[in-house]
């Protein structure tokens, strides 16, 4: 009998959320384990020493533990038999990964609360100033996305979601979130509707998950 998968999660991360959304595509039960970031418990020594970034998510399976989401869902991929999360072949493998980094890694990054919040402080807490570069930042990153997106699939890259799609839903939500305008982005809105019809997403998303208050 195979130890339980455990997901160390944050409700609101957009990390946390891509994860949860590739677990339920490839129907992996898992235990969820809540870290409150704004309570500092990523920074406690005992999460430390699970994943001494201090960042979530953290995924226990097969024996290891397991950080960084996108390296995550390449695991996924390779250890599930049968997974989509990625195509079978090399240049869709490299389409669906550059989707996933152009979000993860371009938008995600500077869009962290950690960063905005210390942009914000460096113009003395401005919260204007903290929503005022989200928006920024998302809005030019997310239309960026969009120009890559091919005009006639149903996800990102085909007629089943895959990676992409478990990093482009949580960026949207982040763009709901701060207020960014998608109306000139069609291809995500419709992309993300689709996705938003399906069970795996709706299970993964924030209100779905979040603690009761």
């Amino acid at each position: 009998m195979s130890d339980p998968i455990v997901l160390h999660d944050y409700w609101r991360s957009s990390a946390c959320y891509r994860v949860r959304i590739a677990l339920n595509l490839l129907g992996l039960a898992y235990t969820a384990h809540p870290v409150d970031l704004l309570a500092g418990e990523h920074r406690s020594p005992a999460y430390l020493a699970l994943n001494p970034q201090g960042l979530v998510p953290s995924l226990q399976i097969d024996g290891q533990t397991l950080t960084q989401s996108l390296a995550i869902l390449d695991y996924l991929q390779a250890r599930t038999p049968g997974a989509a999360l990625l195509p079978d072949d090399p240049l869709g493998q490299y389409r669906a990964r550059q989707l996933s980094h152009a979000i993860a890694m371009e938008i995600h990054q500077v869009c962290n609360l950690s960063v905005a919040n210390h942009a914000a402080s460096l113009a003395g807490g401005d919260d204007a100033v903290k929503s005022g570069w989200m928006r920024h930042f998302i809005g030019r990153g997310l239309a960026a996305v969009e120009a890559m997106l091919p005009a006639d699939t149903a996800f990102c890259l085909g007629e089943t979601p895959g990676m992409a799609d478990c990093c482009l839903v949580p960026q949207v939500y982040n763009a709901d979130r701060w207020g960014v305008d998608l109306a000139a982005m069609p291809r995500i809105r419709a992309i993300a509707g689709a996705c938003a019809a399906l069970e795996p997403f709706q299970r993964a998303h924030p209100d779905a998950v979040r603690p009761p208050a």
